[in-house]
C-alpha cells in the first residue's frame, strides 16, 4: 500500500505530485533540502511485552520543513510481524524520496541506512518471533528482564557507523536492495498503525523537533510508547552530523506555492499501493462524543482497510495466475487496466464513505434569528 507525495523545486515553490514506486508512501523534495544526520540518542526501557523497536527518523513537511519523529516502542498489528523503518533514498529525478516503513513478516529494504538498535542497515537484528511470543535480543535493546523473561543475548558487530540518513546521492548510503529484500517487499504488510500516524503528528506540532530549531540534536530523541513525550523520554545526546540550515529563501518560496500546486494524491494503480485510512481524532469539547465518534471512525478505517487487503490478494491472486498461463503483454495490459480501475473505484467509494461520516459528526449550527437593521 502506497501513496506518493511530490515536493518540486521551482525557485523553491513546492509542488506536491503523485509517483507510484514499489514500496509504500514517499515524499520528494529538492536535493537541496536533504535530511540531516541522524541524532545520537539512548533507547528507553522496553515499556511491555510484545512491543517491537521504531527507530526515530527525519519527516518532512512543508510548513514546519524536517522535523524529528522520536524513535519509539510499537506493538506489533499482529503477532509475527516485524517493522521495516521508512527511508529517505535519491531519486533519478534529482530529489530526495521518502519510502514509507511497513509492517510484514519479514524486514524488507530500508536504504542501508543504520538507525541502531538492531537495524544496522540490513535487516533486523534487535529480536525474533518464536510461537507467538517476540524474544528481545539484549545486547541492543533496553529491556528489563526481571518483568520480560523472553530474552537472549546475541552480539552484533557494526560495520556500518556511519550517521548519514539517506541513500545514494552525494554522501549517500551506497547501498541496493538484494533478490530477497526486494521479494520481502512485494511480501502482504501494513503500513503505519494509528499510534504510530498520532506519534508523527504529535511530533510535527512540537517546535522543538524542528531541525530548524534544534539544529539536528532534538530534545526529545525516543519516547517509551508512541504518543508520549513526558514519560520515559530520552533527549539527543549529541547531533549525528554538523547541521547544514537550507536556503534562506526555502521557507518563504514553500508559503508562495501557485495556485493549483496544493497537494493531491495520486491515483493508485493496484490495492497494493493504497495508504490504510486514518482519521484525524475528533475535538468537538465533549468527551463522551469524540469517544463515540473516533469509535466510528475506527470502525470505518478498519473496514475500508479491509477492503484493501481483499482486493490486493485478489489482484496478486491474478498476477500469479497470468505468470503461471504465460500470457501475452496484450492481456497483460488488460488487466493492469482493470486492476487500474477497480482500485480507483474502490478509493472513490471510501472518499465517499468518509464524506459522509465527517457531515455527520460535523457540529449542528444553532439556528438564530435575522440581525436586525440598523435604525
Amino acid at each position: 500500500m502506497r501513496n506518493t507525495v511530490a515536493i518540486r523545486s521551482l525557485l523553491f515553490s513546492f509542488v506536491l505530485l503523485a509517483l507510484s514506486h514499489a514500496s509504500f508512501g514517499q515524499v520528494v523534495i529538492s536535493v537541496s533540502f536533504g535530511p540531516p544526520a541522524l541524532p545520537v540518542y539512548e533507547q528507553p526501557i522496553c515499556p511491555e511485552d510484545g512491543y517491537i523497536w521504531t527507530p526515530g527518523f527525519w519527516y518532512y513537511s512543508d510548513d514546519d520543513g524536517y522535523y524529528w519523529v522520536p524513535g519509539t516502542w510499537v506493538e506489533a498489528p499482529q503477532p509475527g510481524y516485524l517493522w521495516t523503518p521508512g527511508y529517505w533514498g535519491w531519486g533519478d529525478n534529482g530529489v530526495f524520496i521518502f519510502h514509507d516503513g511497513y509492517w510484514g513478516e519479514h524486514v524488507g529494504f530500508y536504504g542501508g541506512i543504520n538507525y541502531g538498535f538492531g537495524y544496522g542497515g540490513r535487516g533486523y537484528d534487535g529480536g525474533r518471533w518464536d510461537n507467538g511470543h517476540f524474544f528481545y535480543n539484549t545486547y541492543v535493546n533496553h529491556v528489563n528482564e526481571t518483568i520480560i523473561h523472553n530474552t537472549y543475548r546475541t552480539t552484533i558487530i557494526e560495520n556500518n557507523t556511519t550517521r548519514v540518513s539517506y541513500n545514494g546521492g552525494n554522501g549517500g548510503i551506497e547501498a541496493r536492495p538484494t533478490a530477497q529484500e526486494e521479494t520481502y517487499g512485494r511480501e502482504q504488510h501494513v503500513g503505519r498503525v494509528a499510534a504510530q500516524e498520532q506519534h508523527i503528528q504529535q511530533a510535527r506540532s512540537n517546535p522543538q523537533l524542528r531541525a530548524a530549531n534544534n539544529q539536528g540534536k532534538p530534545p526529545i530523541a525516543a519516547t517509551a510508547k508512541p504518543g508520549d513525550f513526558r514519560t520515559g523520554v530520552e533527549p539527543a545526546r549529541q547531533a549525528g552530523g554538523a547541521y547544514k540550515a537550507p536556503p534562506a529563501n526555502a521557507a518563504r518560496n514553500a508559503n508562495e506555492a501557485r495556485p493549483g500546486n496544493e497537494a493531491r494524491p495520486a491515483p493508485a494503480g493496484h490495492a497494493s499501493e493504497l495508504q490504510p485510512h486514518t482519521f484525524t481524532p475528533p475535538n468537538t469539547g465533549n468527551p463522551a462524543t469524540d469517544k463515540k465518534y473516533q469509535q466510528q471512525q475506527e470502525k470505518l478505517a478498519a473496514k475500508q482497510n479491509q477492503d484493501h487487503q481483499k482486493l490486493q490478494q485478489q489482484q496478486e491472486k491474478e498476477h500469479q495466475q497470468a505468470a503461471k498461463k504465460n500470457v501475452n503483454d496484450t492481456q497483460k495490459q488488460q488487466m493492469e487496466q482493470r486492476h487500474t480501475q477497480q482500485t480507483q473505484q474502490l478509493e472513490q467509494k471510501h472518499a465517499t464513505q468518509q464524506q459522509q461520516m465527517q457531515q455527520r459528526q460535523q457540529p449542528r449550527q444553532e439556528s438564530r434569528p435575522p440581525a436586525e437593521k440598523p435604525r
